[in-house]
């Protein structure tokens, strides 16, 4: 097996004093007491989301019983609260909440498509929760343009049940090819294969190697040494490449991804979600990465579903780290100008969750701290304020009402490791919860 070698620079004195926090934090928890609510296995619920753009419905399709849980077994309660949806679980007998993560979907972004006001889409959809060893209430919650919650789901979920099915173990290699350590200390990506065919394996283990590197030399992961197990699933696609709707070009493989989603040329997905939950379950994991095996511009990043994008153009690395944003930290899109599928992708009389964006309704509660008072808030697009921590307007898709942290960002042009303070400092929380 080969190991990933990374070179990281050394860790800054308030990242330790950091990490030394959430670590003693992590000690004083009583461990037994979480313990005694979960098992170290996974509870797997499919369901189908169904509804248009302003209504949600799911409709509960099976449970699967995976052998891994790849999250926190401690830090078990989300904060700061991100993404469209929230999964909370509940003791049924002391009614306390024991577990609760956000979420996004591909039906959160459709439903701010222009589509989504004329007719009504289903998507398959799952979610996953450290497996319960007792009857627990399980819920799902949608955030509106308010930022409010509404339950669109709940029911009570027997793990002793006979409707509880086993997975089956993957006909597929699965090899951890960096190990940090216990999966419920570290964080753990898991990649995928997505057009690459049986020839070409030793190609997506070269990809897969060539993307771990990148993440180990860009600010601030490179300070998280030996923070991350990384797994691949050799598993091979039919045809290489993926569909292309748009140039009549469809290939048959294994996650059937597409480009064009929404009428975006470069937004590059995939619908078949089951397939990636299937071959990805063969796996510990806190975030899911699909390599697909193509030299087009694309990808996507979904808070806390998958981040995707292809392989072989010559900004793949730039896309990584980018879509990663989105689908590990849920940072916003920072630009304004490029062509997108969204219409009023955000409300401007509230405060959007995303750490990176503010329309100004409660700064206090996102970078007030890190803006010097002798910097204008509003902050003029000058060329004196480009390396300073400010409040520049346009991000989020639009041009005026939302702003951004920084001239320039990782998440708003191809500029290579090159996050913002901002950004870092919601990259560090991130990886820092789930090593509680």
């Amino acid at each position: 097996m080969n190991v990933f070698k990374f070179r990281f620079p050394k860790v800054e004195f308030s990242l330790i004093l950091f990490l030394l926090a959430a670590f003693l934090g992590a000690c004083s928890s009583d461990s037994t007491e979480d313990e005694k609510y979960f098992e170290s296995k996974c509870l797997r619920m499919d369901y189908l989301h169904t509804g248009s753009k302003d209504t949600s419905v799911v409709e509960f399709i099976t449970w699967k019983k995976e052998p891994f849980w790849g999250g926190p077994r401690w830090n078990l309660i989300d904060n700061p609260l991100k993404g469209e949806f929230v999964i909370d679980v509940f003791d049924m007998s002391t009614h306390e909440r024991i577990y609760s993560k956000g979420f996004s979907t591909l039906f959160s972004e459709w439903q701010t498509t222009d589509e989504a006001s004329q007719t009504t889409r289903a998507f398959y959809e799952s979610i996953i929760i450290p497996f319960p060893t007792h009857e627990v209430l399980l819920r799902i919650s949608r955030r509106d343009k308010k930022q409010q919650f509404h339950v669109i789901f709940e029911t009570v979920f027997n793990p002793f049940s006979d409707l509880v099915a086993e997975s089956e173990p993957l006909d597929y290699p699965v090899k951890k090819v960096l190990d940090a350590g216990d999966p419920s200390e570290y964080v753990d990506l898991v990649f995928l294969p997505e057009g690459y065919t049986q020839d070409e394996m030793e190609k997506f283990r070269r990809d897969v190697q060539k993307f771990v590197e990148t993440l180990s030399s860009w600010a601030p992961y490179a300070e998280f040494q030996g923070q991350f197990n990384i797994w691949i699933v050799e598993a091979p696609s039919e045809e290489s490449g993926t569909d292309i709707p748009q140039e009549g070009i469809f290939r048959n493989t294994i996650l059937n991804s597409t480009f064009d989603t929404f009428g975006i040329d470069r937004y590059l997905t995939t619908s078949d979600f089951k397939s990636v939950r299937d071959l990805a379950g063969g796996a510990p994991y806190d975030e899911i990465c699909i390599l697909v095996n193509h030299d087009k511009y694309g990808g996507c990043g979904i808070y806390n579903f998958y981040t995707i994008f292809t392989a072989d153009n010559e900004f793949s690395n730039f896309l990584f780290m980018h879509e990663f944003g989105h689908g590990f930290v849920a940072l916003a899109d920072e630009y304004y100008s490029s062509e997108v599928p969204y219409s009023d992708f955000f409300d401007l009389t509230v405060e959007p969750y995303q750490e990176n964006i503010t329309t100004l309704i409660d700064f206090q509660s996102k970078w007030q701290d890190m803006v010097d008072p002798n910097t204008p808030v509003p902050t003029p697009d000058d060329p004196v304020y480009y390396n300073t921590v400010g409040v520049f307007e346009g991000a989020g898709y639009q041009a005026k009402g939302i702003y951004r942290p920084y001239h320039d960002c990782t998440m708003k042009s191809k500029s290579i490791n090159n996050f913002c303070p901002v950004c870092q400092r919601a990259i560090r929380r991130t990886v820092v919860w789930y090593m509680d």
